[in-house]
């Protein structure tokens, strides 16, 4: 059996143990404390760079936006233009088609009367021939 010197010796060297031990985790606590430090500036500036990078494109959206509302309102002219064109192209083609039935309408007017007149004349000739013969 260790006499009590021994067995006081030896848990003299474990406690040194334990000690050094614990130093060496207390060092371990402090690099990972420095190492969480750094890590957590890093997540900050690459914060920062994700937010400047998001508002430039926000920008650019809105450059986008006002640029595409710009075209927009130039097609609406344009097209406002157009149709105004088409609208007196048409009305000009119906006031000339309107011209053309009339003038068609007054020479099928005068056709008819001269047929009519052809075919009173062939009546009163055969009228006339069965009179007289």
């Amino acid at each position: 059996m260790p006499t009590v010197e021994e067995r006081l010796a030896y848990l003299e060297g474990r406690v040194e143990e334990h000690g050094r031990g614990m130093a060496g985790l207390g060092d371990a606590v402090i690099q990972f404390t420095h190492r969480m430090d750094g890590l957590d500036l890093k997540i900050g500036r690459f914060r920062e760079e994700l937010v400047g990078r998001i508002d430039a494109v926000d920008l650019k959206i809105d450059r986008f936006r006002e640029e595409l509302v710009g075209r927009i309102d130039a097609v609406d002219l344009k097209i406002d233009r157009f149709r105004e064109e088409l609208a007196g192209r048409i009305d000009a083609a119906e006031q000339k088609l309107a011209g053309r039935i009339d003038g068609l309408d007054q020479k099928l007017s005068r056709h008819f009367l001269w047929l009519v007149g052809m075919q009173v004349t062939v009546l009163l000739a055969v009228v006339g021939a069965l009179l007289r013969g």
